[in-house]
């Protein structure tokens, strides 16, 4: 049974019936690892640069429109992980979008000030 309410523990559901199994610490782990490694994901495309100036109009919004879905099916494969009401789930989510805005949107790792939070990348930001 699902929980409904936040919960504390490695026995719950992420994303597939029976994963990462009851009493698998591992498994757990490596849940919670995917699920870090996807809200960094879903940060770096949103601050990434994969088209070349110049490229024709046709090509760059194709791929723009596929870098969105991916970006967006991401995003909704963490919602649902979350929706697991598992708080370990909930707080994975929210360090790996923070580690991955941190390194890819912030000014922390850029070497000008125009680059940072303006959303210079090929993808607009997330607006939540």
């Amino acid at each position: 049974m699902m929980h409904m309410t936040f919960f504390w523990g490695k026995n719950s559901e992420i994303l597939f019936s029976g994963w990462p199994g009851y009493d698998r610490l591992g498994m757990y782990l490596l849940a919670l690892f995917l699920v870090f490694l996807l809200s960094v994901i879903v940060e770096w495309l949103s601050y990434s640069r994969f088209i070349k100036p110049g490229s024709p109009n046709v090509t760059a919004g194709l791929a723009q429109s596929a870098m969105h879905m991916v970006r967006v099916a991401l995003a909704y494969m963490i919602m649902l992980a979350v929706m697991s009401f598992n708080v370990g789930v909930f707080l994975v989510a929210l360090l790996g979008h923070t580690v991955g805005y941190m390194i890819f949107g912030s000014r922390l790792f850029k070497r000008s000030e125009s680059t940072a939070v303006s959303g210079n990348g090929d993808l607009s930001p997330f607006k939540c």
